[in-house]
């Protein structure tokens, strides 16, 4: 019995795994607080640092939440 060996899908899990590494260990220079490097985060939509990382690569802004302390309670 031969298992088929995908080297695309092989490759580029590794290239998105050192992405990933990259990102978390440089995520502070884009205004992020800092992500712990854990390799089971990769392609995990639940983990904060995967989000970061996805709205990172498609251009997106980090979220802001208004409901801080200070928020107002009024309509603009």
């Amino acid at each position: 019995m031969t298992t088929e060996f995908n080297r695309e899908a092989y490759s580029k899990t590794f290239e998105d795994l050192e992405r990933f590494k990259y990102f978390c260990s440089t995520a502070w220079l884009y205004g992020h607080n800092g992500y712990v490097f854990d390799e089971k985060n990769l392609y995990n939509e639940k983990s904060r640092a995967w989000q970061a990382y996805q709205r990172y690569v498609n251009g997106g802004k980090r979220k802001h939440n208004n409901s801080g302390r200070y928020a107002s309670n009024r309509r603009s």
